[in-house]
């Protein structure tokens, strides 16, 4: 009876136990833009991010080529189709409650365009230089943020 009893209780615990763990997560958005310095206005859907834009990347104009989203586990991998061919593919690492760490691979085309890690906190926008899109003076970049 006592072992019947305590199988019981284990049981009750481990349920309790892993009825209040949740897993950390993430939700990153990834927004594929082009920057050019040719005069006219920057796309109205990057006005929030547009003095960010400017200071890294020291461009005019930006305009929103499309974007992605993705919602992972810490750890895991997934991957955000931002349009045009290109695509993220993220790998969180870990997660401090402030921060979340991941790798980041940037590929288009099936070419790999950069390989780095970020420290993405929440509502901050990183901001990823890319290649040339192919028209004059002009390249493409890539906003994340981390939700």
């Amino acid at each position: 009876m006592k072992t019947i009893l305590r199988l019981v209780l284990l049981f009750a615990a481990c349920s309790l136990l892993l009825g209040t763990a949740r897993a950390e997560r993430a939700a990153v958005e990834g927004i594929l833009i082009t920057a050019s310095n040719e005069s006219g206005q920057t796309d109205r859907r990057l006005a929030p991010y547009e003095a960010t834009l400017r200071r890294i990347l020291r461009f005019e104009t930006f305009r929103q080529v499309g974007s992605g989203r993705a919602n992972m586990d810490i750890p895991a991998a997934g991957r955000l189709a931002l349009g045009d061919g290109h695509e993220l593919e993220l790998e969180t690492e870990s997660s401090d409650g402030k921060t979340v760490h991941l790798k980041v691979r940037w590929i288009a085309q099936g070419r790999t365009l950069m390989n780095t890690g970020l420290a993405l906190r929440p509502g901050v926008p990183a901001v990823l230089g890319g290649p040339s899109t192919g028209n004059k003076g002009e390249v493409y970049a890539v906003i994340l943020i981390g939700r």
